[in-house]
């Protein structure tokens, strides 16, 4: 995990708190999804697709798409170290993906007051090609996601 972007307290929240919602994340770690980068308000995950993804279609099922928009959401809602949750979330799947492919999403809040926030998620192939995007509403639900 990068964890050298940002202001230095805010980057070191964010990193703080990324680090114990990873902790515990056993869907991201189920899926292979890796945490790449965080930072206030922003996050970065990668997933490789393998054959257990595939659907009947023998492309990556919609639903892995959803999990790694989704996970990178959280964590770029998270990254203020308050315990966040989706309220909402909303995808588009752009293009198909096959087996073996290396999937990065990167997601940035776009808006954010009292509870709420709004965050949007691009999902890219190792080309940088566009493959989903993905919009995510949060509501802020209690205490700090790491404790001091």
């Amino acid at each position: 995990m990068d964890d050298n972007r940002g202001d230095g307290a805010a980057q070191a929240l964010a990193a703080r708190a990324a680090g114990a919602l990873f902790a515990a994340d056993r869907a991201a770690h189920g899926a292979g999804i890796e945490l790449v980068s965080v930072g206030p308000g922003e996050a970065a995950m990668t997933m490789t697709v393998d054959d257990a993804m595939l659907n009947g279609h023998g492309t990556c099922h919609g639903g892995y798409l959803f999990l790694l928009a989704d996970s990178t959401f959280a964590y770029a809602c998270n990254s203020h170290n308050q315990r966040t949750v989706a309220a909402h979330g909303d995808i588009s799947f752009v293009r198909p993906v096959g087996p073996g492919e290396v999937l990065t999403a990167r997601g940035r809040e776009v808006w954010r007051a009292g509870r709420n926030g709004i965050c949007d998620v691009t999902v890219t192939d190792h080309a940088g090609t566009t493959v989903a995007v993905f919009r995510g509403r949060s509501r802020t639900v209690g205490g700090p996601v790491a404790e001091d």
